[in-house]
Order: structure tokens, then C-alpha cells, then sequence
């Protein structure tokens, strides 16, 4: 049976949640291993996102305790998205599949064995959910559910909910190999490999140590690369935002031009100065938009590396590569 699991753990400065936490994923990776629902070979891998503090060194003493545990580091700080990209290329010769969760404590672990379930009754894809968004301020539950039925409207298909808490199969992994953008957003590019999918629904808990590394800043980064990476919708509404001013300033100048010949015209810059300032505002917020696209396509078109791995505390000859059969 293909049974072997790695978990995808990225890391940026988690010293103070990293002894925490790591407690908890091996306890259910050997609950796990001791029902049967996956091997002994499988693995939690740490994938250092170029962290400042002393994470690396966590994580070295952690595979040195127990084989079970297993690192890279990056050469520098990349990304969220790049760090998980890293470890799930790293996986892709060795797992028959992965889970991908986040450091911190806050998705609910034990929805692992639940995945692995929907693993073993046929699904490539499954989906960590949260179930409900109560914890979270009234500022963050409302951003956060905009952003997602924003992204569907605009035709991006992202699933309601979902961040990167996720079981992938090895087919579906060496599938997203072959996608080779730069600007990553991974949560609508699983859906777009496609292939039998799932949801499990989980509650999300209180961070258990050190500071979030999202803030809102990096929040509205990661959603202008959702919409920009994932569809080009803006594009199709600013070209139809100027036939829509275009048409309106065509009956704005016949009104002019009526008022003109019936000698009711009353001269004032008022009406100019107002007419400038709309019409230079679309301009600006047009040239924005397609900066960002251009600005995407330029990114795209160098090729650069999406991840540099300069250490890792294991040797990949080490490792038992996997026989991947065509299903």
C-alpha cells in the first residue's frame, strides 16, 4: 500500500512555537504510523524560510533526536509560498504524499488522520477547511471571506476557507512540477491540476507561540498575486470601464454642445476641474492595474529560481526514492 507521508512544515523565525509544536506533529505522526494508515518511512520535514533567529538550530537538534524529523534551509527568505513550494519538490520523490501545515499550532493537527482517511478511500486532493471564523476580529473575518469570494468572482478557483493546510498525492505533485511560475499562489494552483479532491473541516486555534508573520501588508500582497496570478479579469474590467467613460463623455459633450447652441451655457471651472480629476483618477488606477500585470510578466520572463536550498540535515542518497507507477 502507498502509504508513505511527509509533512511540509515552513518556518520563519519560530524559536518560540517550534519546541511546541514540534511535540505534537511527531506524537501524530507515530499515531499514525502505529494504526497502519501510513509507514515508518514517512517523514516531518522543516523547510527554514531563512530565518533570523535560532529555528535552524531547532530543527537540527530535532533530526538528531529523532529520524522522524528532517530539514532544509533556504538560502535566504523567499516566501511562505516558496517555502512550501520547496518542501513539497523536496517530498515529491520520496512521498507517496504530503501535508503541508504551517508552524504555529493554529490548524487543527489531529484533522491529519482524517485526511490520510480520504487519502486511502481515493482522493489526491484534500482540503483543510476551517469550519467557522469566530475567533478571528470582525476586521479579519470580513477581509479574509471578501478575498475569497472576490477571487472566485474574478474566476480565480480557490476553495472557500482554505489557506495551505492540504494532503497531496505524488501524481498531483509531480503534475504541479510542471507549473513553473514565479509568482506562486499556491491555493489556486492545486485546484487547477486538478484530479479527485476533497474537503476536511477543522476549527482553528490560537497561535501557541512568538508573533504572526502576516501581517496586513503581506495579506493584501498575497491577494493581489491571487487575482493577478490566477486571472485576468481587471483587465477585461478596465477596458470596459473605459468604453463606459468614453460613452458617458460622448453625452457629456452633445449636452455641451446642445447647451451651447441654445445659449444656456454658464461658464465655470468647477465642472472642468471635477471632470479632470474622475477622468485622471481612471487613468492612474488603469495604469496600476496593468503596471501589475506588466510588472508579473517581467518577473515571469527572467526564469529566476523559485527556492535555493544551501543546507539540509540529511543526505538525499539516504533516502528511499519511490517506485511511482502510472495509474
Amino acid at each position: 500500500m502507498n502509504n508513505t507521508l511527509w509533512i511540509i512544515i515552513p518556518c520563519y523565525n519560530e524559536e518560540e512555537v517550534l519546541p511546541i509544536t514540534s511535540d505534537l506533529f511527531i506524537d501524530e505522526l507515530n499515531d499514525l504510523i502505529s494504526k497502519g494508515k501510513i509507514s515508518d518511512d514517512s517523514r516531518i520535514l522543516f523547510v527554514n524560510d531563512g530565518s533570523k533567529d535560532k529555528t535552524w538550530e531547532i530543527i537540527s537538534n530535532l533530526s538528531e533526536k529523532d529520524r522522524h524529523f528532517i530539514g532544509i534551509s533556504q538560502s535566504r527568505n523567499r516566501g511562505h509560498q516558496n517555502a512550501v513550494l520547496a518542501g513539497l519538490m523536496e517530498a515529491m520523490n520520496y512521498a507517496d504524499m504530503t501535508i503541508s501545515i504551517d508552524c504555529d499550532g493554529q490548524d487543527d493537527i489531529k484533522a491529519m488522520e482524517e485526511m490520510v482517511d480520504r487519502y486511502h478511500e481515493g482522493f489526491d486532493v484534500v482540503y483543510g477547511v476551517r469550519s467557522k471564523r469566530e475567533k478571528d476580529t470582525f476586521f479579519k473575518r470580513f477581509t479574509a471571506e471578501s478575498f475569497y469570494k472576490i477571487l472566485n468572482k474574478l474566476g480565480a478557483e480557490v476553495v472557500y476557507n482554505h489557506a495551505d493546510y492540504r494532503l497531496i498525492s505524488g501524481r498531483v505533485l509531480r503534475e504541479l512540477a510542471n507549473f513553473k511560475e514565479v509568482n506562486l499562489f499556491l491555493r489556486g494552483l492545486v485546484p487547477l491540476v486538478g484530479f479527485d479532491s476533497t474537503t476536511v473541516s477543522y476549527e482553528r486555534n490560537e497561535r501557541m507561540g512568538g508573533k504572526s508573520h502576516y501581517p496586513l501588508s503581506k495579506m493584501l500582497g498575497l491577494a493581489t498575486d491571487g487575482v493577478t496570478s490566477l486571472s485576468v479579469k481587471p483587465l477585461r474590467m478596465i477596458a470596459g470601464l473605459g468604453f463606459l467613460v468614453a460613452f458617458l463623455s460622448l453625452v457629456a459633450s452633445i449636452w455641451a454642445i446642445v447647451c451651447k447652441l441654445v445659449g444656456v451655457s454658464v461658464s465655470g471651472w468647477t465642472s472642468l476641474v471635477c471632470i479632470i480629476c474622475f477622468l485622471s483618477g481612471i487613468q492612474m488606477i488603469s495604469l496600476g492595474v496593468v503596471g501589475e500585470y506588466v510588472g508579473k510578466i517581467y518577473m515571469e520572463t527572467k526564469g529566476r529560481p523559485r527556492y535555493i536550498i544551501s543546507k539540509r540535515t540529511y543526505k538525499r542518497r539516504e533516502m528511499k526514492k519511490k517506485e511511482f507507477e502510472e495509474e
